[in-house]
């Protein structure tokens, strides 16, 4: 029972890498997740491993943008009592990652039941080959827009893009990036507003996932595990998101997409 224990932490590490990993780069950490624990025979974890490990993702990137989500939230303080031109920039911004939310949030209320329902690995391999076409035809473009110049139609089309990554296979970070670029915004500001939206869809699942994981049944046997899972989830979405940092000022997207063809075409193949 005791190696067994051990071979199932060293599987949950080996998850929670890979969750880490795939969650701030444009090739759909969900979809991975599940061709790892299908690899492993883990087989679905469930809801409760799932709120787990975006929690660890969420800390990762909370911690990175720390400074920018500090500024954002007192400016926007500021604004609201002062009406300081200084502070409205950082209000606007806000305002836009609300607007952003709003897609998502929504459909992933309405139809949370049927796109859980729905998950295969074909059709994983099939929004992998969507991702890597959509990162392929902006992978030349390189926008102007900042915060300051970006609009509410924008910031609402580029959560469009975070609605459509609610498909399994589909990258969430992939299909904001796409879409900010697709709208104008330069890699850094198209990154930043990416990450910000990610935030409040990522805490609203949490908060709405604590019930499901204070009834889980298992969840002294699975301690350990699920702490290594954890463990190995936060460290890896910190340096994974640090190193897509550099990939997205170097403009190399386009590596992706390869990479994306490659893991669909193996999946169509022996799945």
């Amino acid at each position: 029972m005791e190696n067994l224990d051990i071979v199932l932490i060293i599987k949950m590490i080996i998850i929670g890498i890979v969750q880490g990993f795939t969650e701030p780069i444009p090739v759909s950490s969900s979809g991975h997740v599940m061709i790892a624990s299908e690899l492993l025979g883990l087989g679905d974890q469930g809801f409760t491993f799932a709120i787990l490990t975006n929690t660890a993702s969420l800390l990762a990137i909370l911690f990175i943008y720390r400074t920018d989500i500090a500024r954002l939230s007192v400016n926007s303080l500021r604004y609201i009592k002062t009406k300081e031109p200084l502070f409205k920039s950082d209000f606007r911004f806000v305002l836009f990652i609300i607007i952003g939310t709003i897609p998502a949030g929504l459909l992933g209320i309405l139809l949370n039941d049927l796109i859980s329902e729905s998950v295969s690995m074909t059709l994983i391999a099939m929004m992998l080959f969507v991702t890597g076409i959509a990162l392929w035809l902006i992978r030349n473009k390189r926008g102007l827009k900042s915060e300051s110049t970006m609009t509410g139609k924008d910031s609402f089309l580029i959560g469009l893009g975070q609605a459509v990554a609610l498909t399994p296979g589909i990258s969430r970070s992939g299909a904001t990036i796409i879409s900010a670029i697709a709208t104008g915004l330069n890699q850094e500001t198209a990154l930043r507003f990416s990450f910000m939206l990610y935030l409040p869809v990522s805490l609203g699942g949490v908060v709405l996932g604590i019930t499901d994981f204070l009834d889980e049944p298992n969840k002294a046997a699975l301690a350990v595990p699920y702490t290594a899972a954890f463990i190995s989830t936060l460290i890896m979405s910190y340096f994974a998101l640090h190193w897509f940092m550099g990939i997205m000022k170097k403009g190399k997207l386009k590596y992706f997409t390869y990479y994306c063809f490659v893991i669909g075409t193996l999946l169509l193949v022996f799945f």
